[in-house]
């Protein structure tokens, strides 16, 4: 048996399965195959989020491409009899899905004219995330080496501008042209920042991209610091993504050694540091500005635009600011190519997005999908369905997010789709909610959790925010009066338009959404 032919067991190790004993499990079946003497028919990897979640233990076989949930000590023994001794499936813990394949270009959806495929994450759930040379042997930095050795700086933001991409951390803008105005500008040193400050409820997307495959994004940011002239790179990421931040740290220090990072990258007279900085768990941090006040050591409150962080960033120096999905598509554009890219997705909203898709559906998870995708192909494709009931309501983007009824299923989500409806695509959360989930109580938890993290700069959002709850707060308890679902739109209104930030301005959106969509479940709250 060659090695190509071995099987392959993965074991999901992320922030959620390590507390559910992912490491123990990795231990017990490398001892059990051992024991069974099986060796050399069957390997085990550690990698990173194999997909679902909320399933305790996650495992993978390849090549079947089998995916195997809430696994326990306990099943190893008979797991390993059965699927590899008898050769054949495990059905007491076999999952619905299956794991992805290689991007296939010759596979789509002539309706839209979608190729299908992972960019962002087709690494992860494949290749051991703490080992580089993994990464190197699926074609880890060549893009950076393609771009050193044989582009000039101005040809990586052409191709970068030509792809389409845009930002991913939920504004959508061109991200060719925000490394162009960095570029631009004369002022050194520049700086190159990542935001991993994921601070949106139900957004844990960018947290699965860095536990599964740090080094892509470090080789986005070393391509975008070529590009723009900055030598110095910073992740800015939640403390509270320690497995994050760990794997972050070995992959820095591991791409250093061999020459990737550092002085003089792969012989080239490129040099560029990556260094961690770790956020304190503001919400309003995840604001570029603000995010760059923090890391300066201030307040986390938002600055005055313009200057924009092009001009006048970090330390007051010229600074590209892009989010970790963004950076994980660099590497794949620049080795593929714009018009590779441009197969994915569609005509205005080039490439995949990421969502992490929660709620009352079947199968919840991570998932990776073409842009203009539909609510409906989501939910019913990826997610297996209403888990419960019937479909109410989705809010997309998390809680600053919009929310879509039933009317909106058929929408493609996209940039151009939903801004023609007056919403945004937001961070890449979807929470599905059944018949079930009251409106007014559900918009009580999202103002609650503005209220609690408005930095408090502004008078908008500030007392806006504490009097929208004070007002729902009243209407689920019975004492809500005529003129209140009055009072809540001219106070959401307000504070989008008159807000400092995106904080106070994207606040009120679902909130407006609903008294829009469901005026009749708010009516017969205050008639009783």
């Amino acid at each position: 048996m060659t090695k190509k032919d071995i099987a392959q067991i993965l074991v999901g190790i992320d922030g959620n399965t390590v507390l559910s004993g992912a490491r123990k499990i990795k231990t017990k079946l490398i001892t059990e195959i051992n024991k069974q003497g099986l060796l050399d028919q069957v390997s085990v990897i550690e990698t990173g989020s194999i997909g679902p979640v909320n399933k305790g233990v996650v495992i993978g076989i390849y090549p079947t491409r089998e995916i195997y949930g809430n696994v326990t000590e306990n099943d190893i023994s008979e797991f390993i009899q059965e699927r590899f001794i008898k050769g054949r499936p495990y059905k007491k813990l076999l999952l619905p899905e299956k794991l992805p394949i290689e991007i296939d270009l010759t596979a789509y959806d002539p309706r839209k004219t979608q190729y299908f495929g992972r960019i962002v994450l087709d690494n992860c759930g494949k290749i051991n995330p703490e080992d580089i040379k993994e990464y190197i042997g699926v074609g880890g930095y060549e893009a950076l080496g393609i771009a050193l050795k044989e582009k000039t700086p101005e040809e990586i933001i052409e191709i970068v501008k030509n792809s389409g991409l845009r930002g991913r951390g939920g504004a959508g803008f061109p991200t060719g042209l925000k490394w162009s105005f960095a570029a631009k500008a004369k002022r050194i040193p520049k700086y190159v920042i990542c935001n991993a400050d994921e601070g949106e409820p139900g957004t844990f997307k960018d947290r699965l991209i860095m536990e599964g495959d740090p080094h892509k994004i470090l080789e986005g940011m070393a391509i975008c610091g070529y590009a723009i002239g900055a030598n110095t790179g910073y992740i800015y990421i939640r403390g509270e993504y320690q497995l994050s931040i760990q794997r972050l740290k070995k992959a820095i220090k591991d791409a250093e050694k061999l020459g990737l990072l550092g002085k003089n990258i792969l012989g080239t007279d490129f040099d560029f540091e990556v260094k961690i900085k770790i956020g304190a768990g503001s919400y309003v941090c995840g604001e570029e500005t603000t995010l760059l006040n923090s890391m300066e050591g201030f307040r986390g409150e938002p600055r005055l635009k313009p200057p924009f962080p092009a001009e006048s960033g970090f330390l007051s120096h010229p600074t590209n600011v892009n989010n970790v999905e963004t950076f994980a598509n660099i590497a794949p554009i620049v080795l593929n190519g714009a018009e590779w890219f441009k197969k994915f997705g569609t005509k205005d909203s080039p490439g995949t997005k990421v969502y992490t898709i929660l709620g009352h559906i079947n199968r919840p998870g991570l998932i990776e999908v073409s842009m203009g995708i539909t609510l409906r192909e989501i939910i019913y494709d990826y997610a297996g369905g209403i888990s419960s009931g019937s479909f109410k309501m989705a809010q997309i983007g998390g809680t600053a997010g919009n929310i879509l009824s039933s009317e909106f299923l058929d929408v493609p989500l996209d940039f151009e789709s939903l801004r023609k409806l007056g919403y945004s695509l937001g961070s890449g959360a979807i929470l599905i909610m059944n018949e079930t989930v009251s409106v007014v109580d559900f918009m009580k938890c999202c103002i609650k959790f503005f209220v609690h993290e408005s930095c408090g700069k502004c008078t908008p959002c500030r007392e806006g925010t504490k009097y929208i709850y004070e007002i729902l707060d009243k209407i689920s308890s019975g004492k809500g009066k005529t003129g209140d679902l009055e009072t809540l739109k001219l106070l959401g209104k307000s504070m989008k338009d008159t807000s400092f930030c995106p904080l106070g301005q994207s606040a009120p959106n679902s909130l407006l959404d609903t008294l829009k969509l469901f005026p009749e479940e708010y009516n017969q709250i205050l008639r009783k």
